[in-house]
């Protein structure tokens, strides 16, 4: 993409029919202009295997590609003859409207989009049957019929940014004018239904409403003077599709639960609304008896599930995983809640038309049809590439390279780098969690785009923009659920420390953002943490509410002081930050002074905020929808205003972490054949000494007597790289047109040894030297400084040209390595650990296992296991399992009495990587032969080798030597235990009999048993 970069990619004026554009070649799009305007166009879907939990990847798309949009191409050449007639076949009214709106004198002038998309409609209800379109109509009935149940819809498709809202207008003032000046022409309405998908587009679409101080038809000037008050006979009902669920009636809300339940199943529930009840509440306030016209705002949220089998190579719920297939069961519910409301009203009060109004009207993945189909009712198109090269909308720019040693861009696919080391549950689950334990692939992509937004801000500052009190730039982050959101905000924003029994509040890292200056909250936040889907639904969780709290007090102050007289209860917590968000960038408002925006879900769409520059994503994107969903709220421009030649300048947006196509495409699911279903379980018959049973350790309790602190760096696990292998230093955005630009990490990059070593003892005093009762050791800092500057001079090895300050990225990691170099002088041991067990079923057992699995198996010897199978993981089973467990077989009885498979025992080892708390689960446990002293010998084998990642290897086995099985064996209750780990499968039996033999003796191997031979007393 870079050696064909466009330098300014608006070649068409935003008021014209565009009449050039840039050409794709087989190499995707190109620098060459075309004459003429481009078809409209799809991307043929090209089916590919689904990974479970894997993101889609950014598709370069050629001319080999592209398919034309047969019937929107000839719409387009109707509509296009019809104007250049001068919109013939029309009554007086439409005609002065349609003169009004493209007047070239106009002072507020509207864009083609939005005129071209008002004429499409006009066109088909006015000017079709006579100006040889006919068969338009014909053609959307049939469409609809098959696809609507012959609700009649009509879709204008118009890119994020482009002025939907406006489009409504518009059609609202052609309809009502027409109907006041025509009574009794059943073409017309006065009565309209906006439905729109979230509580926060309903809000913003008051501005539909003539009575509305800010409505667009006196601020966009759409109306001529003398229909003004023609416009005041329309009436207006705005909703969200949830007031289409049936509603408890009166009679319900005051049964109780034992009358509900006599209820008879499968007769109507006469405590629920019926459907025409449901109907006369939402359309209350209309009054009449007429047929309405309905608006579909985001409209792809409305669609009727295909009828009978799905097509080919279509996504159902059946075959989608884990959260793409909760949000296709959430979508096709809310689609269901939609389209059944409008049925429900067409049923009672009838509809003459609908009009759906989306960026991305394609169905999604669980409809029953492919998904990236374009709704066959779509009759008129202006896609986000011609609005680009119109310059309407900002230019999204992602990442193309980097100077990381990798095969992929690091932060294109940063949910790729970050998701094993993220939670996958709410704060509920998820107490532990903390902005520390946030990865470097994410603080990386975090530091780096600040430092684009940096220079952004500072252009804005010296700008007039800002002389004039227009607000900043705005840098949004979206997260994969409330944990990660939560951590996010704080490493961003700032939070509260404890400290020797007080609390401390504590900066952000990105000191723009920072809710904390000076050791002080600020009293208007620069970064605000939202939950657009709590907001949209009208109330908040206990969970937000208390992460939030400090959000809230601040907000409600402020409402306080801007409006003299109100009081906080005048406006409840979700109204206020919804009100905040809503506003964020508007200058005057709640939200101007907002600089960061950190969500837990989808930012509202409808969210007009212009002010938007960069982007992150931190969560899987499983369809091309979320992925525009979300870079669409970058995409509004800040400045309308043309230059001498009547065009805009380019302003971009640079988003990370979501893999972005100009065009939704296929991602299929492969189709996976069926697996038998086997039972593993601990065979009741077989001899009960086979039985083995284990600690379950959860945690570790550490006596650290207060001795002078001493180190030791010869363990080769201790050692860190710095290295472009790593994590990028530079990153180079770029859209598929326009500049790039180079992201980098000055800010961390000056940062200096000393600098370093301070903050990371800092962290070590911190999370590792407090005493029992939680409070610091201040007196260890000097000691802990000594260490960590010694780290970092023999343990640190810096390559292509990295700075130290890079390891800050990494600080979780070096505070660990620091830590474990650390030991104790004077004493016989250097540390006396025990084990924290847990409280239930402190103790398992190999004879409770029992479940089913479709993966491989390997029958086990019945005089070897207790268990009847070990199970195999991976593709067509892993031959590493099945060699170990052979191997643990051929060992002599007088060696090896029992033996199993970790899997569903619940046996794990707790440890500590990058900051967080995990568990690592070995491969086997190996019961020893009895030896007649009473002991019971355990040995944990683990398999680091071949298929396994050896990032974590070496900290999952200091874990278990140095933690894990001291603990137990310092306990003395469960006999002894030792380690073994192995490099290579195929060498098991070899490699295992050392270890037996040190085990018999009560001594382990302290090394890799392929590595070394030294050997220590097992405590």
């Amino acid at each position: 993409m870079s050696d064909r970069v466009i330098e300014n990619p608006i070649i068409n004026s935003p008021y014209g029919r565009p009449t050039r554009h840039f050409a794709f070649d087989a190499e995707g799009i190109t620098d060459r202009v075309e004459d003429g305007r481009r078809p409209s166009s799809f991307f043929i879907p090209v089916p590919r295997p689904r990974k479970r939990g894997q993101q889609l990847e950014l598709q370069v798309f050629t001319e080999d590609d592209i398919k034309l949009n047969k019937q929107v191409n000839d719409v387009r050449e109707r509509v296009d003859a019809w104007r250049e007639a001068g919109w013939p076949n029309v009554t007086p009214t439409t005609r002065r409207l349609l003169e009004y709106w493209g007047d070239p004198d106009r002072d507020n002038k509207l864009l083609f989009c939005q005129r071209e998309a008002v004429e499409t409609a006009i066109f088909l209800a006015e000017g079709a049957t006579k100006w040889h379109g006919s068969w338009i109509n014909n053609d959307l009935d049939a469409h609809n019929a098959e696809y609507n149940n012959g609700l009649s819809r009509v879709a204008l498709k118009m890119a994020t940014g482009t002025g939907k809202t406006i489009v409504m207008a518009m059609l609202i003032a052609w309809q009502t004018i027409n109907k006041v000046h025509a009574p009794y022409d059943k073409t017309f309405a006065k009565r309209f239904l906006v439905v729109a998908p979230g509580l926060t587009i309903r809000d913003r679409l008051r501005v539909l409403l003539p009575e509305d101080p800010g409505n667009y038809y006196r601020e966009r000037d759409l109306v001529p003077a003398e229909f003004a008050d023609d416009l005041g006979q329309a009436k207006i009902v705005i909703t969200n599709f949830h007031s289409f669920q049936l509603r408890e009636t009166r009679f319900g809300r005051s049964a109780n639960g034992n009358t509900k339940a006599l209820v008879a199943p499968g007769r109507p529930d006469p405590f629920l609304e019926t459907p025409a009840q449901m109907v006369s509440r939402v359309l209350r306030e209309l009054g009449g008896s007429s047929e309405i016209i309905v608006f579909n705002d985001e409209a792809h949220h409305c669609y009727r599930g295909r009828i009978g089998e799905p097509e080919p190579d279509a996504d159902t719920v059946e075959n989608l995983r884990g959260d793409e297939r909760k949000e296709a069961v959430d979508r096709l519910e809310d689609a269901r809640v939609w389209f059944s409301g409008l049925e429900a009203i067409r049923s009672k009060v009838g509809i003459k038309k609908v009009y759906d109004l989306s960026a991305t009207p394609f169905f999604l993945a669980g409809s029953g049809y492919r998904e990236g189909t374009l709704f066959p009712w779509v009759v008129s198109d202006f896609s986000l590439i011609d609005a680009i090269e119109a310059g309407i909308v900002k230019i999204p720019r992602v990442p193309v390279d980097d100077n990381r040693v990798a095969n992929r861009v690091t932060y294109l696919n940063l949910w790729e780098e970050v998701r094993d080391s993220l939670p996958k549950g709410g704060r509920k689950s998820n107490q532990g969690f903390t902005s520390a334990d946030l990865p470097g692939a994410l603080t990386g992509a975090l530091h780096s785009l600040y430092g684009s937004y940096q220079k952004a801000f500072e252009a804005w500052e010296r700008s007039d923009a800002a002389s004039h009190g227009q607000p900043p730039p705005v840098f949004i982050v979206v997260c994969s659920n409330t944990t990660v959101s939560q951590a996010v905000y704080d490493w961003i924003g700032g939070f509260d420390r404890e400290q020797g029994g007080h609390v401390l509040p504590t900066a952000g890292q990105l000191p723009l953002f920072s809710n904390v200056t000076d050791g002080q909250w600020l009293n208007r936040p620069p970064t605000i943490l939202v939950d657009a889907a709590e907001f949209e639904s009208g109330k908040l969780s206990p969970e937000f509410r208390g992460a939030a709290a400090r959000e809230i007090a601040e907000f409600k102050q402020e409402y306080a002081d801007r409006f003299p007289g109100r009081t906080a209860d005048d406006i409840s917590d979700v109204d206020l930050l919804r009100e905040v968000m809503n506003t964020v960038g508007k200058p005057g408002k709640l939200g101007e002074t907002v600089r960061c925006v950190v969500s837990v879900s989808m930012l509202t769409e409808g969210w007009d905020a212009n002010t938007v520059t960069h982007i992150l994503g931190v969560r899987a994107f499983g369809t091309q929808l979320l992925c525009e969903q979300v870079v669409g709220r970058g995409l509004r421009r800040v400045s309308y205003v043309a230059d001498e030649d009547g065009m805009f300048t380019p302003e971009y947006a640079d988003v990370y972490g979501v893999p972005f196509q100009f065009i939704p495409t296929v991602a299929v699911t492969r189709e996976l054949p069926m697996k038998p279903i086997r039972n593993v379980r601990a065979e009741p018959d077989r001899d009960a000494k086979l039985e083995i049973t284990f600690p379950r350790v959860v945690g570790y309790h550490l006596e650290m007597p207060d001795e002078p602190l001493t180190a030791d760096f010869s363990d080769p696990d201790l050692r860190m790289v710095l290295s472009k292998a790593d994590l990028p230093t530079k990153t180079t955005v770029a859209g598929q047109v326009g500049e790039e630009a180079v992201h980098g990490l000055e800010q961390l990059e000056r940062y200096r040894g000393r600098h370093v070593a301070y903050w990371l003892a800092s962290e070590v005093l911190r999370r590792k030297l407090r005493t029992e009762s939680g409070d610091l050791r201040p007196w260890y800092f000097p000691q802990v400084l000594a260490i960590t500057q010694q780290w970092l001079h023999r343990c640190v090895d810096i390559r292509d040209d990295q700075a130290v300050g890079l390891i800050l990225l990494r600080e979780a990691e070096a505070v660990e390595k620091v830590w474990q170099s650390i030991t104790w002088q004077g004493g016989s041991r250097d540390r006396w650990v025990l084990p924290v067990l847990r409280s239930v079923e402190p103790v398992g057992t190999t004879s409770s296992v029992d479940f089913r699995t479709t993966r491989d198996v390997w029958p086990t010897n019945p005089k070897r296991c207790r268990v009847n199978l070990v199970t195999l993981d991976g593709k067509d089973g892993n031959a590493w399992e099945r060699a170990v467990a052979q191997a643990i077989e051929s060992l002599p009885e007088d060696q090896v009495a029992a033996y199993v498979r970790n899997d569903h025992l619940d046996f794990f080892v707790p440890y500590e990587h990058a900051g967080r708390s995990r568990r690592f689960y070995p491969d086997f446990l190996v019961k020893l032969a009895d030896v007649g002293d009473g002991i019971v010998r355990t040995l944990i084998v683990e398999v680091s080798g071949g298929r396994k990642s050896q990032s974590e290897a070496s900290q999952k086995a200091w874990a278990a030597r140095n933690l894990w099985v001291s603990a137990i064996n310092n306990s003395g209750r469960f006999g002894r235990w030792s380690f073994c780990e192995l490099r290579d499968p195929t060498t098991a039996k070899r490699d295992l009999r050392p270890a037996i033999d040190a085990l018999f003796a009560l001594r382990g191997l302290s090394e890799l048993t392929d590595a070394a031979s030294a050997e220590e007393e097992l405590v």
